[in-house]
């Protein structure tokens, strides 16, 4: 793999079909493949599928459940995971928490979002959106991720996104496949992007998006 790569850790709460487009864009040898290393999946659920495809990857994984501890608590507690594995990067990929500063203070975050920028906030949005669409309030939803900056929700800065259009004889199934498989690409598009600034390939100076 050569020189080393700068260090993922996705945090997940279910079936990790997000994490499954990282897992295969990592592993690709082209030049522009996805340069990180996967260090390690975190998830708040033992049932989570998406265990099993880090495992078959050869990707450590631990769970760490949230069921009786106080949010902040819990966050230092996968703050302390992830600060020993040396992350780079934290993705939410189907994180089903709002993380507080406990965490965000010690690491750059990312999360994926199947909504346009500022729509359908929270868990539910490809459901609300299209629920939305068939009273005719709006003609496309979206996927994009953005920074985790703070405790809002959904609301951080855009890194990158891109819409999904409804199509004539739509249902929730078939709406929701387009999503996710728009997700796939964009989230990678994303981390990409993210690593190339932070971490250049010419060795350059790390050029970070600006937050604020």
């Amino acid at each position: 793999m050569g020189a080393s790569r700068p260090k993922l850790v996705v945090l997940v709460s279910g079936s990790g079909t997000n994490l499954q487009a990282i897992l295969d864009a990592s592993r690709q040898e082209a030049p522009d493949s996805l340069r990180v290393e996967v260090a390690l999946v975190i998830s708040n659920r033992e049932e989570a599928f998406a265990l099993e495809r880090a495992s078959e990857a050869g990707v450590p994984t631990l769970v760490r459940s949230h069921v009786g501890l106080d949010r902040e608590t819990y966050d230092r507690g996968i703050a302390y995971e992830t600060t020993l594995v040396g992350a780079d990067l934290v993705v939410l990929a189907g994180w089903d928490r709002v993380l507080t500063d406990e965490f965000l203070s010690r690491h750059r975050v990312i999360n994926l979002h199947p909504a346009k920028p500022g729509a359908f906030p929270g868990l539910g949005a490809i459901g609300r959106a299209f629920d939305a669409w068939e009273q005719g309030r709006i003609d496309s939803g979206g996927v994009m991720v953005h920074y985790v900056p703070d405790e809002g929700i959904d609301s951080g800065p855009t890194i990158l996104w891109e819409p999904v259009p409804f199509e004539p004889g739509d249902d929730l199934a078939s709406f929701e496949k387009r999503v996710h498989e728009v997700e796939h690409r964009v989230l990678v598009e994303a981390i990409r992007m993210v690593i190339d600034i932070d971490h250049p390939r010419d060795g350059s100076e790390s050029r970070m998006f600006d937050q604020a």
